[in-house]
């Protein structure tokens, strides 16, 4: 295969041309369409096999359908596959576990692939995080290469035309580092690189919506005035899914960006038109440096500090797209791609209509505990604190099972309201996620969800949600849920918080908690039960 860095042009059978059918991402008019399965398949090109990973995280959860959509098989490599398990196309794709850091298991999972597409990355994960990129690109285009990958499709960051890479924030640097492994691999790769992405629950759109939202007067930094170019979500689903099918020879890098060049302030104010919102009063400061600003960002909105400072240190620099060669390959549709108010009215209408497929915290949060529900007392040193708490309730299984269900973001948690706020100020004045990251949906769970500052370990509908801690804590934390019949088929609620200790630290903090539980865990008990009889009530009389 020959790789070259040349702007070759698509062979007689290109499949992206005027015969090819459009996807869910196609749709400019219909923001809650998905695509309906059954259709006839794209027959203009051939089906391929492809590896996804990051099938967890906010884009790879939305490639897959996408991939499937047009006809390709799908194989998911995730640390946790059970995470996948509630998505609508979790039956029609192969889940493997692995962990782009383990070169056995990228081994097993590149096997039969046509198209591998590496869309992880470390961010968040520490000051090391630059080095755990670079050895998990390295590992991923070994493996590709060894295991007859045809190629690599990468999403990497836009950077800045002009700017040496050592001046980079360490967030654009170790992108454009990942990039140039991948490209340098004997597999040809294709490396797409894009500024601000605007989708519903994107951390881009969630900084932006949240800043405008809750600040209508700002003392903002002065990147606000730096010039990007933002692109919606769907478009780079639509060139993620098109560079599938690009000829071998093609082995470079993309710029891909919607039609509007602009600033961080213009993308604020016409946020607040899009919204409606009253007009807001933005006033740039020099004084606000990147770091210091990462720390206003995380206070406002729920993108924790982690993720703040590498998004708001990128914009220190103009990301602007030098080329649109990509549309040599994935040619321009009609009005595509979205310009910035369109692709903004998009999302808005998605979070509006309750239809956010995936999350920026889709993805676990980097040092959130990944070990299984412990089930023996000697785990962990020989130490797991219990609180349970059980309660016969007035109402069927099924009403029960809907206020469990429907835990969590503005529903609340059904406690005393000032200890959970509280408790999640703490979370947040130590860098945690504190109770920012609400609910990806009012009433529906998944496996893998996140909830404030819980995740959703297991969910057996109608009977058990278990949620797992991601505050900070000197130890590993669940919630557990349950609701079913005792012998006498009464309706039973059964509540568990374990906590497993580390260190002496650990059993100094559940002892310091411990006295509070009867209103925090006692109260939450009785107020469910109390909210499912109610609602029980509320529907008979209705």
């Amino acid at each position: 295969m020959t790789k070259n860095g040349s702007k070759d042009q698509a062979g007689p059978d290109d499949p992206k041309g005027p015969g090819r059918r459009p996807t869910a991402t196609d749709s400019a008019d219909s923001p809650g369409t998905e695509h309906t399965r059954g259709e006839p398949q794209d027959e203009s090109g051939p089906s391929l096999r492809c590896l996804v990973t990051g099938a967890t995280g906010y884009i790879g959860g939305r490639l897959v359908p996408e991939l499937l959509a047009v006809g390709h098989s799908v194989r998911a490599l995730a640390r946790s596959p059970e995470k996948l398990r509630d998505h609508p196309w979790a039956e029609e794709v192969e889940t493997v576990r692995g962990d782009v850091l383990d070169a056995d298991s990228v081994r097993d999972a590149m096997r039969d692939i046509d198209v591998a597409y590496y869309l992880v990355h470390a961010l968040g994960t520490g000051s090391d995080f630059e080095r755990t990129d670079r050895e998990a690109a390295r590992i991923f285009a070994e493996q590709a290469a060894a295991g007859g990958v045809r190629r690599i499709v990468y999403l990497g960051g836009l950077t800045p035309e002009g700017v040496p890479v050592e001046t980079l924030s360490p967030h654009l640097r170790s992108r454009a580092e990942v990039g140039r492994i991948l490209l340098d691999s004997p597999v040809p790769a294709t490396v797409l690189r894009a500024a601000v992405i605007i989708g519903s629950g994107s951390a881009s759109f969630e900084m932006l919506r949240y800043l405008t939202e809750r600040l209508p007067v700002m003392v903002t930094p002065s990147w606000v005035r730096t010039r990007i170019q933002p692109i919606g979500v769907r478009d780079v689903l639509r060139y993620l899914v098109g560079s599938a099918q690009m000829p071998p020879e093609v082995n470079r890098t993309f710029d891909i960006g919607g039609p509007d060049v602009i600033t961080y302030l213009d993308m604020m104010r016409g946020y607040a038109a899009i919204a409606q919102l009253p007009r807001r009063l933005i006033v740039p400061v020099p004084v606000l440096t990147p770091r210091l600003s990462s720390h206003w960002v995380g206070l406002v909105t729920p993108v924790p500090h982690s993720i703040a400072r590498p998004l708001t240190e990128s914009l220190r620099h103009e990301v602007v797209c030098r080329e649109h060669d990509i549309a040599e390959y994935v040619p321009d549709l009609p009005g595509r791609p979205f310009g910035f108010q369109r692709a903004l009215t998009l999302a808005l209408q998605r979070v509006r209509d309750a239809k956010v497929t995936t999350r920026w915290s889709s993805a676990s949060l980097p040092g959130a505990p990944s070990d299984p529900l412990p089930t023996d007392p000697d785990w962990a040193g020989g130490s797991l604190y219990t609180d349970r708490r059980e309660l016969l309730v007035d109402a069927s299984p099924e009403a029960l099972w809907r206020v469990i269900e429907g835990i969590g973001g503005d529903n609340g948690w059904y406690s005393f309201p000032l200890a959970w706020a509280v408790r999640g100020w703490l979370d947040r004045f130590v860098g945690g996620v504190g109770l920012r990251r609400g609910r990806r949906d009012a009433q529906r769970l998944r496996v893998g969800d996140s909830l404030d500052f819980w995740r959703v370990e297991e969910i057996e509908p109608g009977r058990l949600l278990r949620l797992r801690a991601e505050m900070r804590l000197p130890g590993l934390a669940w919630l557990e849920m349950r609701a079913d019949q005792d012998d006498q088929g009464r309706t039973r609620y059964r509540q568990r918080a374990l906590f497993a200790p580390r260190g002496l630290l650990g059993h100094a903090y559940w002892w310091s908690v411990s006295p509070f539980h009867s209103v925090v865990f006692g109260g939450m008990a009785r107020n469910i039960a109390q909210a499912a009889a109610k609602g029980m009530a509320t529907r008979k009389a209705g």
